[in-house]
Formats: structure tokens, sequence, C-alpha cells
């Protein structure tokens, strides 16, 4: 632990997302999104979060293949930080959340946050499972398009052409890494479960069912909004 202070990591990236999220304040912003401009400043920064630790994430097991085949034991310190510097940004955009937004608003996100910090923060700091969170932070591949696509719409954007190639992509990357890798993740436990103290196994397996739902919930929104809702219009529109 010498070698990768958690704490001061998690407090480095903790002040470097609001450092961020304040920098954001000063750039443009479309005047569709100025009704709610903490919202376009506080998703900006949760992209630049997915940009960077999705790319890392997948850096972390090319670099380090050996971590892909053991989830428990295996890893590398750039892995290690990784996941510190997520727990740093979780916590950043809880608190903006809880500051700034209506609790019946953001309390799904503030549940998510509060599990992964829990998670994430168990992980890092007995030095285990790091791979396993690593994992779990390759989802932030599709939220760099889900991102994206709220910028976008919040821009006045939701009939362009950006925005259907990014629904299109959206929605393949959010089946690759997040229904497909919670699936692989969820077989993981199952398959070394005798290897899982009791309580690792428990909150891994808590875990895993609340994102699982969540993550079915929101698929189907997105499919409904951007998929469902357009063919609908249409058919309406060939009727006439």
């Amino acid at each position: 632990m010498e070698w990768n202070p958690v704490f001061l990591i998690v407090g480095t990236s903790f002040g470097s997302f609001k450092l961020i999220n304040r920098f954001v304040e000063f750039l443009p912003t479309p005047e569709s999104a100025l009704r709610n401009r903490w919202k376009w400043e506080n998703i900006a920064t949760s992209m630049v979060h997915s940009v960077v630790t999705g790319i890392w994430a997948v850096l972390c097991f090319y670099l380090h293949p050996r971590m892909a085949q053991d989830l428990i034991g295996t890893y590398s310190q750039s892995s290690h930080s990784l996941v510190s510097v997520s727990i740093g940004y979780f916590i950043h955009d809880f608190t903006d959340m809880l500051w700034n937004q209506k609790l019946q608003h953001s309390w799904e996100l503030l549940f998510h946050h509060a599990v992964v910090i829990i998670c994430f923060g168990i992980s890092v700091c007995v030095c285990s499972y790091i791979g396993f969170a690593v994992v779990a932070l390759l989802v932030e591949i599709n939220s760099i398009f889900l991102h994206l696509r709220q910028i976008l719409l919040m821009a006045n954007m939701g009939k362009s052409t950006l925005f259907r190639i990014n629904s299109i992509i959206n929605l393949g990357t959010y089946i690759i890494f997040r229904i497909s890798t919670l699936a692989w993740m969820t077989r993981w436990l199952v398959l070394n479960r005798d290897n899982l103290p009791l309580w690792a196994y428990s909150i891994s397996s808590g875990g895993m069912a609340i994102m699982t739902l969540m993550n079915i919930v929101l698929f189907y929104r997105l499919l409904r909004s951007d998929f469902l809702k357009s063919s609908r219009e249409g058919k309406k529109e060939n009727e006439k």
C-alpha cells in the first residue's frame, strides 16, 4: 500500500473532477441548455470521466492480461490507481447531485454511486478483486455515448444525423459493454463462489443484482425513446 496511497489518489481525483466541473462553466453553452446549466456541466464532467476510465480499463487488461484470468488477487499499480481515481469521481458526482438536484430526480444515480463507492472502496483498501472492479469499469466505454446522447438532446440536436448515428453506437456498446459484461461478471461469480469469502460473495452478488436491474430498465428506456418512438412517428407520417 505504500507505493499506492489510496486516500491521496481518491482525494486528488475528487479535487480534479471538481476543477474540471468548474472549467466547464467557462466553456460555451448552447442556449437550449442554459435553463439547466448545472446538468449540462455535470454531464460534460461525467463524459470526461468515461473517456479517461473507459480507455484506461481497456489498457489495464491489454498491458496486464494475467489480470483477466485472476480477478481476485492479480492486479497492477495502474489498475489499482484506476479504481481509486473512479472512487474520487463517484464521490464528486454524488455530492454534486446531492447539492444541486432534487432527491426524487436523482435517487437512482445516488444509490448506484453509493453501491459503487462501497464496493470499489473495499476492493482498493484490501487490494483484492481489483480485476473485478476494472471489468466493471469497462461499462464506461458505453457511458461515453450515453453522455454524448444527453449532450445532443440538450443542444436540441435530437433529430440530427449525428444523434441517430450515436444512438446506434450507443445501443451496440450498451449490449457489449454493459449487458454482456454484467452477464460475464455474474457467471464469474457463480463459477468462483467457493473461492470467495461469504462477505465478498454477498456484496458482489447484491451489487450485481442491483446493477443488472438498473441496466435492464435503462436499456428499455433507450430502446423505447430512440428506436420504438421514432419508428412509430415514421409510420404516422407515412399514413398522412
